[in-house]
């Protein structure tokens, strides 16, 4: 880790003037610091949120303390993919470019639930439906400036395995377990899409982030149980900020020295906190097989395919 590095806030983002960000689940916790930290550099961004209501009074919050800020407010419903199709549809026709895509929305430890079209709920909402937009979404990053795709895993990826042969856990279904599957999913698809991306010859920089441990309504809205009261009551004092645990998928987003293919995290003991460096992806999701195995299961349930540009002769 350099010094410089080491340094990192958010203060040292570059000037984001005219590029175009969407930002997923930015009405609250990491997607809002996120979403404002964007707004002051100047960058224009896209709020994709399944509450159009809570997008708007987002939005509003921003405003009122930057009032030029660039925001719009669409809706995005992850665990639907009707919904990413419709949203991608109505962005490729308003918006010539994407310069960033930031997957950055989850839900955390649910009961067993299933998505519209009959995916376990966190693998669909993590996974399935980011998959499904950043395809939709490639053509127009592909003519961005400094396009980037990036997105946010956990510390948790490390825990996680692809339950291939019991991906909705009809068979055994544990609400910990799953948001590691679906963590660990974000993981894969990252490296894998980099892999993809440079074999392609694209401009697109797929890079991966974890925010430490930081308190938002992810671990209070949809826990329960045991889990709903160890990570939103017990070990909350423990906690990093949404501003200070949002700095690994700004520094991602937006800094010079962020390659594509790697994961950024907090610098602190554990990686639980501090600021932005570059930290170890798992061997596990790191592996190639495990990636193609994920790609083309993904494209199955999604029914979309990347159009990647043809590899330079």
């Amino acid at each position: 880790m350099t010094e410089q590095m080491k340094r990192w806030t958010d203060e040292r983002i570059p000037d984001q003037t005219d590029r175009v960000f969407v930002v997923t689940g930015a009405n609250s916790g990491l997607g809002l610091a996120t979403t404002r930290a964007l707004a002051r550099r100047r960058g224009r961004v896209i709020l994709a949120v399944r509450d159009e209501a809570k997008g708007r009074r987002a939005a509003a919050e921003i405003t009122t303390e930057l009032p030029a800020a660039r925001l719009e407010v669409r809706r995005l419903d992850l665990a639907d993919l009707d919904s990413v199709r419709a949203f991608a549809d109505r962005l490729r026709a308003d918006h010539p470019r994407l310069d960033v895509l930031v997957n950055n929305a989850g839900v955390m430890a649910p009961p067993r639930s299933l998505s519209r079209q009959g995916h376990e709920l966190q693998f669909a909402v993590h996974h399935l439906g980011h998959f499904a937009l950043t395809g939709l979404l490639l053509d127009l990053l592909s003519g961005g400036r400094d396009p980037r795709v990036v997105t946010v895993t956990s510390l948790n990826h490390r825990k996680g395995r692809l339950h291939f042969d019991d991906l909705t856990g009809e068979r055994a279904y544990s609400p910990m377990g799953f948001y590691n599957q679906a963590k660990f999913a974000n993981a894969v698809f990252g490296r894998e899409l980099h892999r993809r991306l440079t074999a392609a010859g694209s401009p697109v920089r797929s890079v991966l982030a974890h925010p430490g441990y930081t308190a938002t309504n992810l671990q209070t809205s949809a826990p329960v149980g045991l889990v709903k009261v160890l990570f939103g009551r017990l070990l909350v004092p423990l906690a990093q900020p949404p501003v200070q645990g949002a700095l690994p998928q700004l520094y991602a987003a937006t800094d010079p020295g962020a390659s594509g293919g790697e994961l950024f995290g907090p610098d602190g003991r554990g990686e639980l906190r501090g600021a932005p460096t570059r930290v170890a992806l798992s061997p596990a999701a790191a592996d190639a097989e495990t990636g193609r195995r994920l790609w083309e299961v993904s494209e199955r349930l999604t029914d979309v395919r990347f159009a990647f540009p043809a590899p330079a002769s």
